[in-house]
């Protein structure tokens, strides 16, 4: 029987006998520490593209793209005032009543007025009946040859008739301005829209040029955005709006209509021998000034009720800014990198 030896015992010795031997197992640690740097720096480059992006788009968000929070709802008022002066006899509207254009809004006691016509009209019945004498008078005079008057004479009485005919005009004109005192002691409405902060009643003095009624102008609303002025490169007279409310859901849209030319500047007062008093700057951080641009209000929701005042965001061109002239090059280089056919044609519109 032959001898057997300790390994040909043991299960372990026989399969680790039977395990090919493996030239290649030191490098196995190295091939792994190699894929984890490899993984980390993909990592990496990732979440720094990933920033890169994100600080990008937050810049153009917030910076270039032309849209804002501090935006509000503009009207026009009309600031009704007498053109006479007197005491109010009768109110006809109430306070946030809506009128047209020529409703009757008080009336000015015509007492007056009235009087004023009456005189005015025997005035001129006076003037009328001493334009008849005087032209008569005149017509005598050159009828009569020179013998029996002379031609000064004749002048005279012509001259007479002359002066009676200026003072009926004058008398004539008299009434019709008492006639239409008479007529303004009605005082209507210029607009159509809605009586706002009614405090007049019935027994107050309105006095002449004295403004004591208000009306918002409801044919006038218009929106007031106030962009910051990197944003103002994006922003062309005609563009589209898109209009959000504070607190309703609804969007107006409009169009821009007009960019303003000009803003307060602090920096602009004349100090001593004429030079202009500039104001110094300490701080590093400088605020973008905001610019005003009106929007007209094209179309408005059913249910949406604008009131002069009110909160709005605005948006042109859909907030989307172009793209900067450095991304425009860029890709430009990259296309002529990619394709030197594409990037030829492109150099080529170019020149």
């Amino acid at each position: 029987m032959p001898a057997t030896t300790a390994d040909e015992d043991d299960p372990k010795a026989v399969s680790r006998a039977e395990v090919p031997s493996r030239p290649d197992a030191p490098a196995l640690p190295l091939r792994r520490g190699l894929a984890a740097k490899i993984f980390r720096l993909a990592a990496t480059g990732v979440i720094l593209l990933v920033a890169f992006v994100a600080a990008a788009y937050v810049w153009d968000f917030y910076v270039v793209a032309p849209w804002t929070r501090d935006g509000s709802v503009r009207v026009q008022v009309a600031n009704i005032a007498p053109q006479v002066s007197g005491q109010i006899v009768e109110l006809r509207v109430r306070d946030n009543q809506f009128v047209r254009k020529g409703d009757l809004l008080y009336v000015i006691d015509p007492i007056d007025f009235e009087v004023a016509v009456t005189s005015a009209d025997a005035e001129v019945k006076n003037r009328e009946a001493d334009l008849q004498v005087k032209n008569a008078q005149s017509a005598r005079r050159q009828a009569l040859s020179t013998v029996s008057t002379s031609v000064e004479e004749k002048q005279q009485f012509a001259g007479t008739a002359k002066i009676a005919e200026a003072a009926l005009e004058s008398a004539q004109a008299q009434l019709r301005q008492a006639k239409v005192n008479r007529e303004r002691t009605q005082v209507k409405s210029t607009v159509n829209g809605r009586v706002t902060n009614l405090l007049m009643r019935v027994g107050d003095y309105a006095r002449t040029g004295t403004p004591n009624i208000s009306i918002v102008d409801t044919d006038s609303f218009w929106i007031d955005g106030y962009f910051e002025e990197t944003k103002m490169t994006n922003i062309r007279v005609g563009d589209r709006a898109d209009v959000k409310l504070m607190g309703v859901d609804p969007h107006l849209t409009g169009t821009v209509d007009s960019i303003t030319l000009g803003i307060s500047t602090p920096n602009a007062a004349v100090s001593t021998q004429g030079l202009p008093n500039v104001n110094p700057v300490y701080t590093w951080v400088r605020l973008a000034q905001r610019v005003p641009v009106r929007i007209r209000i094209d179309y408005v929701p059913p249910n949406v009720p604008l009131i002069a005042g009110l909160t709005a965001t605005v948006v042109v061109n859909g907030g989307r800014a172009p793209a900067p002239n450095w991304f425009m090059d860029l890709r430009e280089r990259v296309s002529t990198l990619a394709n030197p056919v594409v990037g030829s044609a492109l150099e080529a519109d170019r020149r």
